[in-house]
C-alpha cells in the first residue's frame, strides 16, 4: 500500500503534468508543486496542493521528486542550476524524472545527484494527454531496483503499466525506441493511404479491410479515424515527436547506431513544422505525403 505521509514535489504542470499531479492528489499524497504558469500552480492548489516558489524548495520540502518538462534545457535547469533541486533536497531523496530527454542527460544529472546523496531514476511516459488523465500512461522506468521498488506506488498512480528496463538512461532508450517505431507507423499508414487514395480507392473502406490483418497496429487505430475527420488536434503535436527523434539522432551519433528511416521522417517533420504544422498532432504527418501527392485522405 502506498504511504500518504511521503511528501511529493512536482515540477512541471503542462498537457501531461497537470493530470498526473491531479492522480497523485486522487490517490491521497500530499503534494507541492512548482510550474513557471501560476494559473496551472492555481488550479492545484484548489485540488488540495501546496505550492512552492522555486525547485530548491521542492526539494527541501519532498522526499521525491518527479518532474514532468519539455526537454534535456529544463530539466538540467531544474534539477542543477540556479535554485534547482538539488540546492534543497535532502539526502536520501529520489528524483524521478518523467520527461522524454537525451539518455545520456539523464546518466549526467544522475551521476551530479549521486554526489549529494540523491537517487534519480528516469522514467519517460507514453500514452499521451488522454492516458495521462484516466492514469493509464505505460512508464518506462531506468535507475537502482531497490529505488524503483521503493516508488513504484507513486508511479502505479499516473501508470496502467510500469517497468524497470534497465540502469539510469535506459528508460529514455526505450521511450525513443518507442518514438521510432511510433514515427514509422505513421509514415507507413501515411504512404499506403495516399497511395491508395491516389489510386482512386476509398482509402477509409483500405482501412477496414486491412486493420484486422498483418498491416494492424496500435497506431493504425487509433489515428486513421482522426485522420478521415480531419482531425489533427494535438494528443502529441508534431513539434514534441520532433523533439524525441533529435534526441534519437543526438543518441545515435554517440552509439554509433544506424537510423535511416528514422532521420528520414524526422526530416518530414521538420517539413510540416516549417509549413505551419507543428502544433497538429503528429497523425497529421500524412498532410507531407498528401501535398507531394496532391489528394487528401478523408471520408467520403
Amino acid at each position: 500500500m502506498h504511504n500518504p505521509k511521503r511528501h511529493i514535489g512536482f515540477i512541471g504542470l503542462g498537457v501531461m503534468g497537470k493530470p498526473m499531479a491531479l492522480n497523485l492528489i486522487k490517490a491521497g499524497y500530499s503534494l507541492v508543486v512548482y510550474d513557471i504558469v501560476q494559473e496551472l500552480v492555481q488550479e492545484l492548489t484548489k485540488a488540495g496542493a501546496q505550492k512552492a516558489d522555486h525547485p530548491a524548495q521542492i526539494g527541501s520540502q519532498s522526499d521525491v521528486i518527479i518532474t514532468m518538462l519539455p526537454d534535456s534545457p529544463q530539466v538540467e535547469e531544474v534539477i542543477s542550476g540556479k535554485q534547482g533541486i538539488l540546492e534543497g533536497a535532502k539526502q536520501g531523496s529520489v528524483i524521478i524524472d518523467m520527461s522524454s530527454i537525451a539518455p545520456m542527460v539523464a546518466i549526467k544529472l544522475s551521476k551530479i545527484a549521486a554526489e549529494k546523496g540523491i537517487k534519480m531514476l528516469d522514467a519517460p511516459v507514453s500514452g499521451g494527454e488522454p492516458k495521462a488523465i484516466d492514469g493509464t500512461l505505460s512508464i518506462m522506468v531506468g535507475g537502482e531496483e531497490s529505488v524503483f521498488n521503493a516508488v513504484k506506488d507513486l508511479l502505479l498512480c499516473m501508470g496502467a503499466s510500469v517497468m524497470l528496463v534497465g540502469d539510469i538512461g535506459s528508460g529514455n532508450i526505450t521511450k525513443l525506441a518507442n518514438q521510432i517505431m511510433v514515427a514509422i507507423h505513421l509514415a507507413a499508414m501515411s504512404e499506403a493511404m495516399v497511395f491508395a487514395e491516389k489510386a482512386g480507392v476509398d482509402s477509409e473502406k483500405v482501412f477496414e479491410a486491412i486493420k484486422g490483418g498483418l498491416a494492424g497496429s496500435t497506431v493504425l487505430n487509433a489515428k486513421m479515424p482522426l485522420v478521415l475527420d480531419r482531425n489533427f488536434k494535438p494528443g502529441g503535436p508534431i513539434r514534441m515527436h520532433t523533439k524525441d527523434l533529435i534526441n534519437v539522432r543526438d543518441t545515435a551519433l554517440e552509439i554509433d547506431a544506424p537510423i535511416p528511416l528514422t532521420t528520414q521522417i524526422m526530416e518530414f517533420m521538420k517539413a510540416l513544422k516549417a509549413d505551419g504544422k507543428a502544433e497538429d498532432d503528429h497523425g497529421g504527418l500524412i498532410q507531407y505525403h498528401e501535398k507531394l501527392a496532391g489528394v487528401q485522405v478523408k471520408r467520403k
